[in-house]
């Protein structure tokens, strides 16, 4: 699981804006607001905001679901084939 990399008091956080905005861009941080010592809002990437809800729309579909468990069931059983042949 990733972690928080970075904890801003909301008071940095009005002046420094632009540049965590620009951090976000640059990496794949996330960086926690905080409003008396205690996280209050999380800022992230558009890029991992939309990876998160690819990952739940993944997550919310049964059939995808299900041939995602037959996959990794073919993986631990070694039952593969070449690339090659795939295509």
């Amino acid at each position: 699981m990733q972690t928080i990399e970075t904890f801003v008091p909301i008071t940095q956080a009005k002046a420094k804006l632009l540049e965590m905005v620009r951090q976000l861009h640059d990496t794949n941080d996330t960086i926690a607001i905080t409003k008396n010592g205690v996280p209050e809002a999380v800022m992230l990437s558009m890029r991992k905001f939309e990876g998160l809800l690819e990952t739940i729309d993944i997550l919310a579909d049964p059939e995808m679901m299900k041939q995602l468990k037959g996959s990794a069931k073919d993986v631990k059983a070694e039952r593969l084939i070449d690339l090659d042949e795939a295509f």
